[in-house]
This record gives C-alpha cells, sequence and structure tokens, in this order.
C-alpha cells in the first residue's frame, strides 16, 4: 500500500509538473494586429497566436500576463514572467538577470505618419516645434535628440491604437507608429481619410527572449520558435493579419 500510494505521488507531482504554464508578457500599449484585448485579456493577434502555437508545440499551457510596458521587465527580474516577445536587446540598454535571446522572428519599422493634408514625406530633424504622438514607456531612438533639445514633445497615449486616433481627430499634426498598425489602422478608413508614412525612424529585427531558470523548458522554446520560424508557420501567422509575410528580411 505505501508503495502504490507512493506511485501515486509521484504519478501526480509529474502532471503537475508537466502542466506548469509558460507565462508570457503582454504589454497593454499593444494594439491589432498584434493583439486585440477584450475586456483587459488577449484574444487573437500575431503575438497572441505565435505564443498560444508555441506553448502547445512545447507541450504545457500559456498564461498571459498583461502588463503596463514599464512592468513588463521588473516583472521578468522577479520571475513573475517567462518569456517576452517582440523585443530587441537594444531596447534594453541596462538589461539585469540571465536571459537568452531567440534568433530573429520579426521586423520592426518606425514611421513618421501624419495625416493626407500634410506632406507625403519630411524630415523630421526639420519639423517646427510641435508635439508628436508617441506611446508611453516607448522609446525612439531617432527623435530622442530632438526630444532631448526640446524642439519636438512627446504627447503620450497608452497604447498604439489611441496614438493614431488621435492623430485623425487632429490632436497633432505627426506621431510614430509601427508599419503593421498602421496598415491594419487604415483598413477600417476610407481612402482620403488613411494616414501615411512620411518618413522611416527606425528599422530593426526583433525576437524573444526566455529567462534562464531550471524551471523552464528554455532549450525546448527555442528550438520551437527556431522550428516555427524555418518551416514558415510564423510567416503564415503574419499573412492571416496583414496578408503580407514580411517577418524578417
Amino acid at each position: 500500500m505505501r508503495w502504490a500510494v507512493g506511485a501515486l505521488l509521484g504519478i501526480s507531482l509529474n502532471v503537475t509538473a508537466a502542466e506548469t504554464p509558460l507565462r508570457f508578457a503582454m504589454p497593454d500599449s499593444w494594439a491589432m494586429p498584434m493583439v486585440q484585448y477584450e475586456r483587459g485579456r488577449p484574444t487573437q493577434g500575431i503575438l497572441y497566436d505565435l505564443m498560444l502555437s508555441l506553448a502547445t508545440q512545447v507541450g504545457v499551457p500559456a498564461q498571459f500576463h498583461v502588463l503596463p510596458r514599464a512592468r513588463v521587465q521588473s516583472a521578468m527580474e522577479h520571475g513573475e514572467i517567462d518569456v517576452r516577445c517582440y523585443a530587441a536587446q537594444s531596447w534594453l540598454p541596462n538589461q539585469s538577470g540571465d536571459y537568452i535571446w531567440s534568433l530573429p522572428l520579426f521586423f520592426q519599422r518606425d514611421l513618421l505618419i501624419s495625416r493626407k493634408d500634410q506632406p507625403a514625406s519630411v524630415v523630421p530633424a526639420h519639423l517646427p516645434r510641435q508635439s508628436i504622438g508617441t506611446v508611453l514607456g516607448y522609446s525612439y531612438p531617432t527623435l530622442q535628440p530632438l526630444f532631448d533639445a526640446d524642439r519636438l514633445q512627446r504627447e503620450d497615449a497608452r497604447n498604439q491604437e489611441q496614438v493614431l486616433e488621435k492623430l485623425l481627430a487632429g490632436r497633432y499634426r505627426y506621431a510614430v507608429s509601427n508599419h503593421w498598425t498602421l496598415d491594419w489602422f487604415n483598413q477600417r478608413l476610407m481612402p482620403a481619410q488613411q494616414l501615411q508614412g512620411v518618413a522611416v525612424l527606425q528599422e530593426q529585427k526583433v525576437g524573444c527572449y526566455v529567462r534562464n531558470d531550471p524551471k523552464v523548458p528554455v532549450q525546448r522554446i527555442l528550438r520551437t520558435l527556431l522550428r516555427m520560424k524555418m518551416s514558415g508557420e510564423i510567416d503564415q501567422i503574419i499573412r492571416l493579419y496583414t496578408g503580407s509575410s514580411e517577418a524578417t528580411p
């Protein structure tokens, strides 16, 4: 009987260990097509689908932690989150902790955008002093010297979609957006209303990084991401939402 109880306990512990969820960081500043939030929970989008597929292939449940962007790195450092995606090492120059990065998975292009009543091409450094629509907590290396010199001023919104809504409403003449969100936002607008990219601010490859902890199946996660990339699965997810398969050049 003692052996039977021990065997059952061992099975129970193994099942529990196998079902330990993979905890993903979901910044609340993201917008479609990266992710859609409903009542504070992610329901669809490129990154949601990627994370869900990753966890399924690794063989564990996915657990999504929606956090303010400024809280994400702290959550990683305190062991509250296991994986963060759509990030670049250059965004985290003072990163502390032990992490392992994936190969590049996506291509991030930041654009300065405007309504169509503005010139189709501008040089940011030549703009007169004014507010620029930005996302709270995001860094914009190309514009930062202009912000520091008070030649341009940030006007932060909580997420990328709010930035575009305020630009469309005329709160400012220019804003910053990644190319995916701009294209998604324009889909619901008539051609004359659509926002336009007027300058490329930054182009960068981004990926995921994993907290290097014995409790986290780090190598299995990284191998799965590599397989998803090489098989074309990530391109297929992107194409589902954007019509284009541009992941990384």
